[in-house]
């Protein structure tokens, strides 16, 4: 290579034409770079893709049937068990403890027997919980089989977003992975909305459903061409790409990129923990975990699986309260997944942060208000109104882009252990926040609140001055550009 030729800028562009381009890509300095050349066959959206991805998204259904089921259940549990606050607690935050120890494995586990592999195995721990919550008879026993539901989506929760990722267009992909998101949000609604009708122990059979469908509708999508390409296996990471982009389109020049890109970054380095420790994933790793930490810690399973206590706590009507929390999670998502392409990850990541911040402290200041005993009759509407900000403005942005950039941001050769250590922050988080409030809420009702209006304050910021654009961009577009910062 000749001298200065190394510090050539990591991604540089050279228009050909309206549908074509040049992409410069060096992996390093003892590398000669790839070129990629992308055309229209690399946007075309087909009934495969369509059906792949709403396939994978039924694991993100199931992930909020999880999430939201501890909320709708919390006074029949308490009631037939005898569960005090702080043992439900306990079995509101245990899901999380297995999330964690699923997101150990999750990367891992994804690269060694595929996407589609790894679903299927996550799905059957989450059908063995939920069958053997529904006939729990003491608390431990339920406990346990909260437990083995949050292992099966400690792993879908990374999977889910990195397969859809990895199968669909670049000029779609922000959308259809965001509706995962979307998925989660109508998976937490529907099972707040069942809840108020039937019992928990039906309420938990309910939840094997989604389960079975994702478990039945992965025989019948392809694998991701990208771990393919990853394992070595050519001829049928072209026979996918086929099949995924239609039979008439010319995904030559696709497969060539997504294999020589692989095949270079594999030269440079193995996947492994210690590897992520090197500056030129510094960039990366930062975005990741923070916009994670920013999500959890900003208060969502104080608002998601304590959304009963919040609302009578606050003399609203539960029924009310949820029914509405669901209709706004499930319609704002929408409004998400139609605006991702459009508007970006970034300003949508701004706006949702900043929402959140705003009804975290509508919410403080009510119950500070009722701890001052002044404007009773305000403090019920406050709350509400609070809460649906919260909501709305969360199911805009923070729910789901740091998922998708997630799956978007990290090279193929790290992304199975940077994929596990991402996951891994997230669970810790949400346990943290799903452990600690009970106790914050006994201790001062709008006191955890502003801590979290801390947080996402502070979330605006990081994401103003770190977080870039990725929109419209191929994946290894975004990932060589961010390795060069």
């Amino acid at each position: 290579m000749e001298e200065g030729t190394t510090s050539r800028s990591l991604l540089q562009k050279q228009k050909l034409d309206d549908n074509e381009e040049l992409i410069w890509i060096s992996c390093g300095e003892e590398d000669e770079g790839l070129l990629l050349q992308s055309d229209q066959s690399s946007s075309t959206i087909t009934v495969v893709v369509v059906l792949s991805t709403l396939v994978a998204a039924c694991g993100s259904f199931a992930f909020g049937n999880a999430v939201g089921y501890s909320s709708p259940a919390e006074s029949g549990i308490e009631y037939d068990l005898g569960l005090g606050s702080a043992e439900y607690a306990v079995f509101g935050s245990v899901l999380t403890i297995g999330a964690i120890l699923g997101a150990i494995f999750s990367g891992k586990f994804a690269d060694l027997i595929g996407r589609r592999g790894a679903m299927g195995a996550s799905e059957m721990f989450c059908i063995l919980g939920w069958l053997a919550m529904a006939f729990s008879k003491d608390a431990w026993f339920l406990d346990l089989r909260r437990f083995l539901v949050g292992c099966g989506i400690g792993v879908l929760s990374y999977l889910v977003p990195v397969y859809i990722a990895e199968i669909t267009p670049k000029n779609v992909r922000g959308g259809f992975t965001s509706l995962s998101q979307f998925m989660i949000s109508s998976g937490q609604g529907l099972i707040f909305l069942i809840g108020s009708l039937v019992s928990w122990r039906t309420l938990a059979l309910i939840g094997i459903i989604p389960c079975l469908v994702h478990l039945f509708g992965l025989f019948f999508i392809p694998e991701s061409p990208r771990w393919l390409a990853k394992c070595g296996r050519v001829k049928e990471v072209e026979d996918v790409l086929q099949f995924l982009r239609g039979k008439n389109a010319d995904i030559s020049q696709e497969a060539s990129d997504i294999i020589e890109y692989t095949e270079n970054l594999q030269l440079i380095s193995e996947d492994g923990i210690r590897h992520l420790f090197q500056k030129k994933y510094a960039y990366s790793i930062m975005i990741g975990v923070g916009l994670m930490v920013f999500q959890q810690l900003g208060g969502l399973n104080g608002f998601g699986f304590y959304a009963s206590t919040i609302f009578e706590s606050a003399g609203c009507s539960i029924k009310l309260g949820t029914i509405a929390a669901a209709v706004v999670q499930i319609s704002m998502t929408a409004v998400g997944v139609f605006l991702i392409d459009k508007c970006g990850r970034l300003p949508l990541l701004l706006i949702s942060a900043a929402g959140t911040c705003l009804g975290c402290l509508l919410t403080g200041f009510a119950f500070f208000l009722q701890d001052l005993q002044c404007g009773k009759d305000l403090i019920a509407m406050m709350v509400l109104i609070g809460v649906l900000v919260y909501w709305a403005s969360f199911e805009l942005g923070m729910g789901g882009i740091p998922w998708i950039m997630m799956s978007e941001i990290f090279p193929i050769n790290i992304k199975g252990s940077a994929g596990s250590l991402v996951t891994l922050v997230s669970w810790i988080g949400s346990w943290l926040t799903s452990y600690t409030f009970n106790f914050l809420f006994e201790w001062s009702s709008a006191g955890p609140f502003f801590i979290y209006a801390g947080v996402c304050g502070m979330g605006v910021l990081f994401i103003a001055k770190m977080v870039p654009e990725t929109k419209k961009l191929a994946l290894e577009e975004i990932q060589a550009s961010i390795t060069a910062q």
